[in-house]
């Protein structure tokens, strides 16, 4: 078995972060990676830095665009490994969370990568082979305060995972989910910030408070989460699908 080797990837949200990880660990693994994302620096500097062979610009929140960049990298390079990386948190109390907050949720986490599998799929099923891996969060499998648009998201997310899992159990494509604790990432930072405005807590404490979840006592890597990636994407993984795969240091 040769892992993910000589495979076609595509991975959303893939200019930085955890999903700049998720490439570059694909890459190093044989894969032929192309990133997508909405800043173009950030995408050619994972392909000068050799994480990626190409990338695509796309905002994920525009379904029209969006789906038409993806059908533009089905037609160029069959996708045999999706992930769905892509995504974004808002933080606020539920009373003060309004309907358009709970739709821009929905439709960076869910409905993107709903986008992306609907466009990846038929492919997939065709070739007798696909993976599909969407990045959700321990919010999709417990409750946080003050971000219940996100956790709705991410809940939905998983529900999606397993359902799509049962239709293609039989073709030979797998749809799981990595489900990430708080992890080193911009995405925490711009939460630290928050919380420092919010609570006059200097960074450093604001950054314990959030790896206080974990029982490591720490903010998870985002290699940690591309290495789970990286095994969920590989050939010798098919009998593992609609799996959440927690990567969050024992946190419950």
């Amino acid at each position: 078995m040769t892992g993910v080797k000589g495979l076609n990837a595509l991975v959303t949200g893939g200019g930085r972060g955890i999903g700049a990880a998720i490439a570059a660990a694909l890459s190093r693994a044989g894969a032929h990676v192309t990133v997508l994302g909405r800043s173009e620096a950030s995408l050619a500097a994972r392909v000068a830095a050799g994480d990626a062979s190409a990338y695509f610009i796309a905002d994920i929140s525009d379904r029209a665009a969006f789906a038409g960049v993806m059908r533009r990298i089905v037609a160029d390079r069959g996708i045999d490994i999706l992930v769905n990386n892509a995504g974004a948190a808002l933080s606020a109390s539920f009373l003060k969370t309004d309907m358009a907050q709970f739709q821009f949720m929905l439709d960076i986490n869910l409905m993107g990568p709903v986008i992306a599998a609907q466009e990846v799929l038929p492919g997939m099923i065709d070739r007798g082979f696909g993976r599909i891996v969407n990045i959700a969060s321990t919010a999709s499998l417990k409750g946080y305060s003050y971000v219940s648009a996100y956790v709705a998201a991410k809940h939905a997310l998983l529900g999606v995972t397993r359902s799509m899992a049962l239709e293609t159990a039989r073709t030979g494509v797998t749809v799981n989910a990595v489900c990430p604790g708080f992890t080193d990432t911009d995405l925490v930072s711009a939460s630290i910030e928050t919380i420092v405005a919010r609570t006059g807590r200097t960074a450093e404490q604001a950054r314990a408070e959030l790896a206080k979840s974990n029982p490591m006592g720490r903010l998870v890597s985002p290699v940690e989460v591309a290495d789970a990636v990286c095994w969920l994407a590989g050939r010798e993984t098919g009998a593992v699908t609609g799996t959440a795969l927690p990567v969050a240091g024992g946190e419950q």
